[in-house]
């Protein structure tokens, strides 16, 4: 069930008088767009500031908010706290039901999350009324273990596996002994009593200490149901539920762990260590000890162990591990790099810019974790349903046990055995982890193909929509303009023209000026110095070359001087800028000796991209921008998008993501996450693409796509509709194996034996559905 949260955070700022407050006021700003706060406002407090939220804990954390705060310049109290932990013991999706509806009783606690799949409770509390210690213990009161470090020995990972199979060995020789007769009967009996010690040592462990709090899970239903065949005499019967339960959970478990290792794996990229110089000479340190400003040094080959700067060396990096693109980047001194990325060729010296907690690759592990806690809209609708169904269930067992003696239909112990079958085939283990095993590997998937998805919520709304809108600069654009066109008028050819317009532009920062300075320098022409340029501001400039004067600009630059440009001059300019370029004139001496057309250009991988969204599916693209309708047009025209606005300001832009959501229902919005922050977060799922070298990207986007690669998308979409195809199939098989056992109980074709196979057959069948998209692909990839 959804739950609106409201807190009160103390901010560690004494100087803020008021909201007003330019720190506060950027926070404010950046946590009213952030999805899942649904208000936000400052509050004195025995005279302190104190920030006042209502927040979904589904849909974000107080950890996130408290790093958004942190960017905003200002330090939220430790009262309220926030941990991930890895929970080792539970055996089922019941379990970790138990450990929420438990702790969530406890008072300070805020809220609390817990996922089987992925073996993780996010818990949020008040440090005034509980203590982190407290919550530990309270875990283990409940049978479960809280692990710190992933070290331990293969007894203890699989000893719910190891007494499983001595259970089976119990039961088989058991069994053989009874029916062959090689056993007397009280030797076939002990070996049933070792078989139910073994196989439901675990279950009882945890059930009886949940029922203990008033929470009757699975585990306690399955041992009152094999305590239930003992007291009847069915010792066979109830030995092989326990087995084939502690078996059917052994194995899962172990199947999990392959999606469990996949993420597990992010942690592992980083070194540990790091050859640092300091006071002349070079020693290793852990990367925990680094400092901003130290020089690392990372030889050929070596993994770099932190965030850092590049100051002396040129090589190759194998940048796959965050962004998940295969090929090399070159970069030298200046260029950024990033933690657990390889170096190539070359060593390379590189000054630390930030601590090893606060790198890219930590903050993405980060954010993984708690991507893993949010439960998706299925799971939470598959809770509800749940909620319902097993007192229903229970029900019709009391029912069942007592009715058809009653009434003459069967004995006092059939009608017990199969009222416990029902139990058994009726348990909805399978429906339980169907969503969050599918979720979990399709998170651990992207995570390795760098995409960041930040919840289940995402990882489905990603996967039902059918229309996907997009920001023009720097998303559908490279982002910066080029000269496209060079057009030499009046017997001047292309290298004087380019030569005497980059003389003058030479004087000017404006980024016309720089892309004209870059097709000069590719067409390897050396130009003269300008002199006495003056910057005409929104028109161009004007300089002297060789003692003559040359004009170079827009068209308003020479109308407003008075003079009208030659007809065919208009109607050349006139014809670029409706095909989208804009155009500057050359004038030289009073005479046009061309026009240079420039355009912010389509990515090359724009176009195909697009194609493939529309094969996966996603029949509107639409472009948002606040270029001149002629610009969009023509980029809506080259790279195939579907319908465009223009002329928008930022503001405009969240108006239009909100018309589109009434229209289309569901809407995707692609954008650097940065300048479009906003928007991402009005729409129905926030896309920032190059998230790898921004903070404000990562926090904000619902989906960071690492690199700066928009052919990454049409991935993340495709294995998004898989993830809900695969939920899809997993939630039909758990639900149609319930109602196929419930009525093949009822009418007496179904034992405990074969409930119990069927019941742990289909939770290792949607287990092992869902870890296909472990090995998900992009057609055509």
């Amino acid at each position: 069930m959804e739950k609106k949260l409201q807190i009160e955070l103390p901010l560690l700022l004494p100087h803020i008088e008021d909201e007003r407050d330019q720190c506060v006021q950027r926070l404010i700003e950046r946590l009213e767009i952030k999805r899942g706060v649904e208000q936000v406002h400052i509050d004195r407090k025995d005279g302190e500031a104190v920030l006042c939220l209502h927040y979904d804990p589904n849909l974000t954390t107080i950890e996130q908010l408290r790093r958004l705060a942190k960017q905003a310049g200002v330090e939220i109290s430790r009262q309220f706290n926030h941990e991930t932990l890895h929970i080792t013991g539970m055996d089922c999706a019941d379990c970790a039901l138990s450990i929420e509806h438990i702790l969530q009783r406890k008072p300070g606690v805020i809220a609390v999350t817990v996922n089987y799949a992925a073996e993780k409770m996010r818990i949020e509390y008040d440090t005034r009324k509980i203590s982190q210690r407290q919550i530990r213990a309270f875990v283990r009161e409940l049978g479960y273990g809280i692990e710190e470090e992933r070290q331990e020995s293969w007894l203890k990972r699989n000893i719910e596996l190891v007494l499983s199979l001595l259970s089976g060995l119990f039961l088989g020789l058991g069994f053989a002994g009874e029916k062959i007769g090689f056993l007397p009967h009280q030797a076939s009996i002990l070996l049933y009593v070792l078989a139910y010690l073994t196989g439901g040592y675990e279950a009882t462990r945890h059930g009886v200490r949940a029922a203990l709090k008033l929470r009757f899970d699975i585990d306690f239903l399955m041992v009152v149901a094999a305590v239930g065949a003992a007291i009847l005499g069915e010792w066979a019967e109830g030995a092989l539920l326990l087995f084939l339960f502690s078996l059917g959970h052994s194995l899962e478990h172990f199947a999990m762990d392959r999606a469990r290792n996949a993420i597990r794996a992010l942690a592992q990229i980083a070194p540990r260590t790091a050859r640092v110089q300091r006071d002349g000479q070079e020693i290793e340190v852990p990367v925990e000890e680094l400092q901003r400003g130290d020089v690392v040094i990372v030889r050929p080959g070596e993994r770099i162990p932190i965030d850092g700067k590049i100051i002396e060396g040129h090589s190759s990096i194998d940048e796959s591990p965050i962004t998940g693109e295969s090929v090399p980047v070159d970069k030298g001194e200046g260029a950024d790099v990033f933690a657990g990325t390889i170096n190539g060729e070359s060593a390379l010296k590189v000054e630390v810019t930030r601590l090893a907690r606060d790198t890219t690759l930590a903050r993405v592990i980060q954010m993984v974790e708690e991507a893993q806690t949010q439960k998706s809209p299925t799971q939470l609708f598959t809770e509800k349903f749940e909620r319902v169904f097993v007192p229903i269930v229970l029900g019709g067992v009391v029912i069942m046990i007592f009715f058809p003696p009653l009434v003459g239909w069967l004995d006092w112990g059939s009608a017990f055995l199969r009222a416990m079958t029902i139990l058994v085939a009726a348990s909805p283990c399978a429906l339980a982890i169907a969503t969050p095993s599918a979720i979990l590997s399709g998170i651990a998937r992207a995570a390795h193909t760098g995409v960041l998805i930040k919840g289940g919520v995402h990882l489905e709304n990603l996967g039902a929509l059918h229309a996907i809108a997009f920001d023009k600069t720097g998303t559908i654009t490279i982002g910066r303009p080029e000269v496209v066109k060079v057009i030499p008028l009046n017997q001047t050819d292309r290298q004087e023209l380019m030569r005497i317009a980059a003389a003058v532009e030479s004087r000017s920062q404006h980024p016309l000026a720089r892309a004209i300075l870059r097709k000069a320098q590719a067409m390897n022409l050396s130009f003269p110095e300008a002199e006495a340029v003056q910057i005409v501001s929104g028109r161009g400039l004007i300089g002297k070359i060789d003692g003559q004067t040359v004009e170079i600009g827009n068209q308003r630059l020479f109308e407003e001087s008075g003079q009208s440009l030659p007809e065919d001059l208009a109607r050349q300019n006139q014809e670029l800028q409706s095909n989208g370029y804009t155009t500057m004139l050359v004038r030289r001496n009073g005479t046009f000796v061309g026009i240079i057309a420039l355009a912010d250009q389509p990515r090359p991988d724009a176009a195909p991209t697009l194609k493939t969204l529309r094969k996966l599916g996603i029949q509107q693209l639409i472009m948002l921008t606040g270029d001149n309708l002629q610009v969009a047009m023509a980029i809506a025209r080259r790279v195939g998008i579907t319908e465009f606005q223009a002329g928008l300001l930022p503001q405009d832009k969240v108006t239009a993501i909100r018309n589109l959501i009434q229209k289309y229902h569901k809407v995707a919005m692609v954008g650097d996450g940065v300048n479009d922050a906003p928007a991402l977060a009005n729409a129905t799922v926030g896309i920032a693409m190059g998230a790898s070298g921004s903070d404000v990207a990562l926090e904000t986007a619902d989906i960071a796509l690492m690199a700066d690669d928009l052919s990454k998308l049409p991935f993340a979409v495709a294995l998004s509709r898989q993830t809900r195809r695969i939920i899809q199939q997993n939630l039909a098989v758990s639900l149609g194996v319930i109602f196929f056992l419930i009525i093949a109980t009822l009418f007496g074709y179904a034992s405990i034996g074969v409930a119990i196979l069927f019941h742990e057959g289909s939770t290792l069948v949607v287990v092992a559905n869902a870890l296909r998209l472990l090995n998900f692909k992009l057609k055509g990839d």
